[in-house]
């Protein structure tokens, strides 16, 4: 007998139904998995042998064929345990056949018969629902990601007998909830107080400027001067996610399965901090099973990448189309997926290898070759997708004994979050903050002033500016303007704005 049971297979955060079809015929037992399973799925047999028959059912010593269709792409992971055990019980008769119809079933099966928890249900469950799906029949752990998902009835389930009993029409399943209103409320703290920085107030200046606009961060100095710490407080600085950019982020750490136990929605902005020596494959994603990698685990948050210089070239050119078009792209021989990317890079690095170049207190013991190596190590296009480069002091020891007087972070965040207030209302679509307007925005939105324009063709002519450069000293100076609540620009704006582009002129030229 033939039975047919519907599931969800993921390329990348995209989602395809599947239907498993079971064919339970005569002839010597045997079992095969067609559809281009993965390793977890062609082991699923065993597990889905042991797990019917310690939940009181018989698995039958028939020939089984299992196709996964449609058959052009890879199944990879344990989801499939669940839907092949109902097609298996179908197809023997043991459960009537029409009980699953209209359902989407995922879950991995141990082998006592319970349904474990599965990566990716939330973008799975999106993709039914986009499918005309409405009820799915999730694992228990799964059961509150899966809930946040709007129009979909979710089930959740401990083990195969509560399924067919509840198929059955012998037990009730109330569908699962979830409150977002307190999901959204639970947006905690945690992050380094600007307050606890001493001294540092053009670097402090400089960072509220990039969480109110999105703008990326380059930060040099010398090592104790306060780089990392400085990057640390940024994220306490930024704004709250809605709920939308809340489930982007919560899709792309449920894929690679860094939930926390017990966590539904990912409501904190992410702030990934990976070591120097982490490769470019783990910094873009990818795999034989496409996962994100660090670039997109930062999305709608802050990446921080400490000694900038010291990661592998091909990782730090891999920023570039993620810096401008805000996506990832991976390709391999399988085919090619997306994956979000709108982030705020943060960048630390030392002016030379021993990190004591230029500072006022301790000699510099590199040569200039080895200096111009090191700093060339930060390629042009790059370092001009920057849009503010700092150079970070080291504090005096007045500031460091200095007993109060520092600014708080929740009160820099009432600004930011004023500056994003104004941009929300003069954007519409995909367009968030000042560092994403596209050429057409700029020119519609960005007024400058007489005085601000001529300063402006003065400062691009003597910095000897790309056209890169001229659209993103715009786009800071508006949220400059953002920030002072003014409406043009004018030139202590775009003064402000240029001196944050001037630190290529005293190191990589």
């Amino acid at each position: 007998m033939l039975a047919t049971v519907h599931s969800v297979a993921l390329s990348g955060i995209e989602g395809h139904i599947v239907k498993v079809e079971v064919d339970v015929a005569t002839g010597l037992p045997g079992w095969e998995i067609v559809g281009l399973p993965g390793g977890a799925v062609r082991e699923s047999k065993d597990r889905v042998r042991a797990a019917i028959r310690n939940a009181g059912y018989e698995f039958p010593p028939r020939k089984i064929t299992v196709n996964l269709a449609p058959a052009d792409f890879k199944k990879e992971g344990p989801a499939y345990d669940l839907p092949i055990a109902l097609g298996v019980l179908v197809g023997t008769k043991q459960v009537p056949a029409g009980l699953d119809a209209g359902f989407v079933f995922l879950g991995e099966l141990s082998l006592d018969g319970s349904v474990c928890g599965v990566h990716g249900v939330l973008p799975a469950v999106m993709a039914a629902v986009n499918a005309g799906f409405r009820r799915l029949i999730v694992p228990e752990a799964n059961a509150g990601e899966a809930a946040l998902v709007d129009r979909a009835e979710i089930f959740p389930v401990r083990d195969i007998a509560q399924l067919l009993r509840f198929l059955a029409g012998k037990e009730e399943i109330d569908p699962h909830q979830v409150d977002l209103d307190a999901l959204l409320k639970q947006q905690a703290g945690g992050h380094p107080d600007f307050a606890d920085v001493k001294g540092q107030p053009t670097a402090k200046r400089a960072l509220e400027v990039a969480a109110a606009g999105g703008h990326n961060v380059l930060l040099l100095g010398s090592p104790g001067s306060g780089k990392t710490m400085l990057a640390r407080c940024l994220p306490g600085i930024l704004p709250d996610m809605d709920f939308a950019e809340a489930l982007e982020v919560t899709k792309l750490y449920s894929l690679s399965g860094l939930l926390e136990p017990g966590e539904v929605l990912v409501t904190r902005r992410p702030f990934r901090a990976p070591h120097h020596t982490t490769s470019s494959a783990a910094m873009v994603g990818g795999g034989r099973t496409p996962r994100p990698g660090e670039i997109s685990l930062a999305h709608r948050g802050v990446l921080f990448l400490d000694e900038f210089p010291e990661f592998k070239r091909e990782a730090l050119e891999a920023l570039r189309q993620p810096l401008e078009d805000g996506v990832i792209t991976v390709s391999r021989v399988a085919g090619s997926c997306c994956f979000p990317a709108r982030i705020m890079l943060v960048a630390a690095m030392n002016p030379c290898p021993c990190g004591f170049f230029g500072d006022s207190r301790k000699e510099c013991a590199c040569t200039p070759h080895q200096i111009r190596r090191y700093i060339g190590r930060v390629s042009g296009p790059l370092l001009d997708r920057m849009d503010i480069q700092l150079e970070i002091p080291r504090p005096e020891f007045q500031e460091l004994s200095a007993e109060a007087g520092a600014v708080e972070s929740p009160r820099i965040k009432e600004r930011v979050e004023a500056a994003r207030e104004i941009q929300r209302a003069r954007f519409s679509g995909p367009t968030r903050g000042n560092a994403q307007m596209t050429a057409k925005e700029l020119r519609r939105l960005v007024r400058l002033t007489r005085e601000a324009r001529e300063l402006f063709g003065q400062a691009f002519g003597m910095l000897e500016l790309s056209a890169r450069a001229h659209d993103r000293i715009l786009r800071m100076a508006r949220t400059i303007a953002d920030l002072d609540g003014a409406q043009t620009i004018d030139g202590r704006h775009v003064a402000e704005a240029v001196q944050y582009r001037s630190l290529d002129r005293k190191y990589w030229r």
